[in-house]
């Protein structure tokens, strides 16, 4: 079961910074990360996600592919590409996988506007070297929920909430 993290920044950059961090960290192995999403609040209080993977793109650029290798079939494969990429994009439109989309706003709703708020959804991690790796952010977020065990939550709560 995966655990749900949401952190939050008084700038709008910081929470960017954090998801790149954790990251780098899913590339050494320490974290396994199912989802990250950045969401930044600005003066007007209008909430925008930053998904860490761009599912219209990808879904297009998939599309492409099949639609070109059917078109092929047909002797038309610009056609069949052209097709494929729409029916792709479509399709990455109307997947949400990972943390809801709904979800996300529905707890931005709180945040205040100039804010940013890191939303990750983590499959497993080795959290003391997670935590290790997290130093630099100490004094710089707020952990506003989380569904860890009590004692790696209070972890969390102690690494990112200290004063640096």
């Amino acid at each position: 079961m995966s655990d749900l993290v949401v952190i939050v920044f008084d700038d709008d950059k910081t929470a960017f910074e954090m998801r790149t961090a954790l990251i780098k960290m899913q590339n050494q192995y320490l974290i396994e990360l199912e989802d990250a999403v950045v969401v930044t609040k600005d003066a007007a209080g209008t909430a925008q996600l930053h998904q860490a993977v761009n599912l219209t793109a990808a879904g297009a650029v998939g599309g492409a592919f099949w639609g070109s290798l059917i078109g092929m079939l047909f002797l038309n494969p610009l056609l069949g590409a052209a097709a494929g990429a729409g029916a792709g994009a479509l399709s990455g439109v109307l997947s949400d996988i990972g943390i809801s989309d709904t979800t996300i706003k529905d707890v931005s709703e709180a945040f205040k506007p100039g804010t940013s708020a890191l939303f990750i959804l983590v499959r497993k991690a080795t959290y003391d070297k997670v935590l290790e790796g997290l130093k630099e952010f100490a004094g710089k977020g707020k952990v506003f929920q989380t569904s860890l065990a009590k004692d790696t939550d209070a972890d969390l709560r102690a690494a990112l909430e200290k004063v640096s």
